[in-house]
């Protein structure tokens, strides 16, 4: 039940604020590690680390403390200047990747669209395109964010309506749902990738698990052979780990459970420590080497206070074992889902601490499970209408995730 303390700040909200989003009806103050604090005073655990932004848990002692050291000393002067936090942190991130360079920007899809341009100018120039003939295959289920660009080749209908005229320069083919064929000759996903290459074709741009179609995990081996597909036909492999990646599904980076690279690799969310937004786009030198001064850039886009909690956030996931822990309790967070054995459920997917569960059509919204949660003290949020997704900080403790697994076992038995 909403006090009047809430009730006024959601007022204030729906007046003074665009409707561009529909929150649930709680307003919080304050958070440390996994939990959440409402303005009144009611205590939460956080299953959706703000969409895997929170991975290292609320107000990071460690983070806070490097963002009070560099805010005392420098936080923003732009890329007119070299700054002192910067090349340590892009030595890092590099590094972490595997790949040779690294573009620093803001939100995740300001790294999208810094990838898209990579991408283009690497046809033109590396590869002989015509200009402005270059394409971009992406796949359906797609959301790589909600620039014009972006929304330009989404599958969903409601992401681009009005919005037009759209950007051109994209093909959109099939992603690989776990279905039954074999990944060599699929059907649905490689052959259609495939129908879709031709001369001016750039790159394909994937999510390796796509998050707000509802945590769709691929057939193992699907991303090897785009990886192969991508070689044969000389084109860029463009992998979208803004959610996926930094430790959520159990490695460092969710290619990695494919045991292949990528061209260029785009990260966001969790880099920023969950404490201020923080991107980059890494690639390969040669598709990298195409930008000179003047061609793209960003006010902010790797300031020092960015740089500075990009660094600690990237040292924090390997000192603090976070992975390991995303994939262990990962594995039990699935398995103890799985383990309901309600008819609501239809399935439960996902990889390390990133889960979603789909509901049976005919039964109550995700929304309405996401409600009932709320009132016990978990909070999470669907995506689409059918599929819940619990996401925890991957600091989250044992008996935390216990606890949670006993709380959703008893509100789906009685749903």
């Amino acid at each position: 039940m909403l006090d009047n303390i809430q009730k006024n700040q959601i007022k204030k909200e729906s007046i003074f604020g665009a409707k561009n989003y529909k929150p649930l009806p709680v307003v919080l103050e304050r958070g440390q590690g996994e939990f959440l604090w409402d303005v009144s005073g009611n205590k939460y655990l956080d299953m959706m680390s703000a969409y895997s932004a929170v991975s290292h848990g609320h107000s990071h002692p460690e983070l806070v403390k490097v963002v009070i050291d560099q805010v005392r000393k420098l936080s923003v002067v732009s890329r007119a200047f070299y700054s002192k936090s910067l090349g340590d942190f892009l030595e890092h991130l590099v590094n972490v990747a595997g790949l040779d360079v690294a573009l620093p920007m803001n939100t995740g899809a300001e790294a999208v669209e810094t990838a898209i341009k990579a991408a283009r100018k690497w046809a033109y120039i590396n590869k002989g395109v015509p200009q402005d003939k270059a394409e971009i295959i992406v796949v359906d289920g797609n959301f790589h964010g909600r620039t014009t660009t972006i929304v330009s080749f989404s599958s969903d209908e409601s992401y681009k309506k009005d919005f037009g005229p759209l950007t051109p320069g994209f093909v959109q083919a099939k992603y690989c749902s776990s279905c039954a064929c074999p990944v060599g000759d699929c059907v649905d996903s490689i052959t259609s990738i495939k129908n879709l290459i031709n001369e001016n074709t750039a790159a394909i741009l994937i999510e390796p698990i796509q998050g707000e179609a509802g945590i769709i995990v691929p057939r193992q081996g699907w991303l090897k052979a785009v990886r192969e597909l991508c070689d044969r036909t000389n084109i860029l492999l463009l992998v979208d780990e803004i959610q996926s990646g930094l430790g959520r599904t159990g490695s460092m980076f969710a290619f990695e459970h494919e045991d292949i690279k990528p061209d260029g690799l785009i990260v966001g969310k969790a880099l920023g420590g969950g404490i201020l937004p923080v991107s980059a786009f890494i690639a390969k030198q040669e598709i990298m080497d195409n930008f000179i001064p003047g061609t793209h850039g960003s006010t902010f886009g790797g300031n020092p206070l960015a740089a500075a909690v990009g660094k600690r956030a990237l040292e924090l996931l390997v000192e603090e074992e976070l992975i390991e822990n995303s994939k262990n309790l990962g594995e039990q967070l699935k398995t103890g889902l799985q383990s309901i054995g309600s008819d609501v459920i239809k399935e439960v997917r996902g990889r390390g601490l990133w889960i979603g569960v789909e509901l049976n059509h005919g039964t109550k919204s995700a929304n309405d499970l996401c409600m009932i949660l709320l009132n016990q003290g978990i909070l999470t949020k669907e995506t689409h209408d059918n599929v819940i997704r619990f996401a925890p900080p991957l600091i989250i403790s044992q008996a935390n995730l216990d606890w949670s697994l006993e709380k959703i076992s008893q509100v789906i038995k009685k749903f």
